[in-house]
């Protein structure tokens, strides 16, 4: 009787052991994202900022934005520039309206010259005058025609020129919203509504949560095993007292050692050199920024297992 007691015990404890180790992690680590710090991009008071620490927002969702009234005026006088350079362009057609008549004029004269020229009542010498007049006229208009086009091209110059500053005020007007990069999570707010602020000074800290890394390491033996884009197991607290699994894909694998880190432990504690793995994990709300996570080498469906 106590003999079959025995072999129970050790039955049970050996069953209990290889469950144990069924879940037994490679490695472990702590979770992060990539967080993003916005910065201002302009100097000036912050007229609102709508933005709060937990806030869900969205890639381009203006929340807030900087004092541009300067800037503003800016870009109304510039555009009354450019209107007043336009303004002066002369219409070349209505310029030389008047010379292209006259030159119309004599050449009906010069006709009327030659003729009477093969009639014998007009002299050569009349009919050289009407050629040389409507040889000066058509020099006349040349010479007005490029002077006017000279004078459009540089007024539409002059308003290119200004074209080109309404657009770097119009870029500085832009930086005056305050936006988000990404969609993601506000996780820091570093400014308040009617505080002054400067260029490059932090505003607010965004990261997606939606997407976690856990960083971890592995022995040497084990990095020999690993690489890029293999599935693996990785396993988080669930908070009943148990663990819950995630599938995982590895990422990034750092391509040099480094000592083993004291807030972290792995399977083969006596090696002092271990490699870093980033593993990617699909967040579903659990996992926070620094939470510890292990990961088991290998593939696996994501289940919640109680330990």
């Amino acid at each position: 009787m106590k003999y079959t007691t025995l072999t129970c015990l050790t039955c049970l404890l050996l069953v209990t052991a290889c469950e144990k180790n069924k879940d037994r992690s490679d490695a472990s680590g702590t979770f992060e994202a990539t967080e993003t710090i916005v910065s201002a991009e302009v100097s000036g008071k912050v007229m609102a900022f709508t933005a709060d620490e937990g806030d869900q927002v969205k890639a381009g969702q203006v929340l807030g934005y900087i004092d541009s009234t300067q800037l503003y005026l800016q870009k109304l006088q510039l555009q009354q520039n450019r209107r007043a350079v336009l303004a002066g362009q002369p219409n070349v057609a209505t310029q030389l309206e008047a010379l292209e008549k006259e030159l119309d004029h004599a050449l009906s004269d010069r006709g009327r010259v030659a003729n009477l020229v093969k009639g014998d009542v007009a002299s050569k010498k009349q009919l050289d005058d009407a050629d040389t007049r409507i040889a000066v006229l058509r020099a006349r208009i040349a010479a007005q025609r490029n002077e006017l086009g000279t004078r459009n091209t540089a007024l539409y110059e002059q308003g290119r020129t200004i074209e080109v500053q309404l657009r770097s005020v119009e870029d500085q007007l832009g930086k005056c919203r305050i936006e988000s990069p990404l969609d993601g999570t506000v996780l820091t707010t570093y400014v308040n509504p009617n505080e002054m602020t400067a260029a490059g000074r932090p505003l607010f800290k965004v990261a997606d949560l939606g997407t976690m890394r856990l960083k971890a390491y592995l022995t040497g033996d084990q990095f020999d095993n690993v690489k890029l884009g293999q599935a693996v197991r990785v396993l988080v607290d669930s908070g009943d007292g148990g663990t819950k699994a995630y599938p995982g894909e590895v990422e990034w694998i750092s391509d040099r050692a480094e000592f083993t880190p004291k807030t972290i432990q792995t399977r083969d504690e006596r090696s002092n050199l271990v490699h870093a793995i980033k593993v990617r994990v699909k967040n579903d709300g659990l996992i926070k920024i620094g939470m510890y996570g292990e990961v088991i080498l290998g593939t696996a469906t994501a289940q919640t297992a109680t330990e």
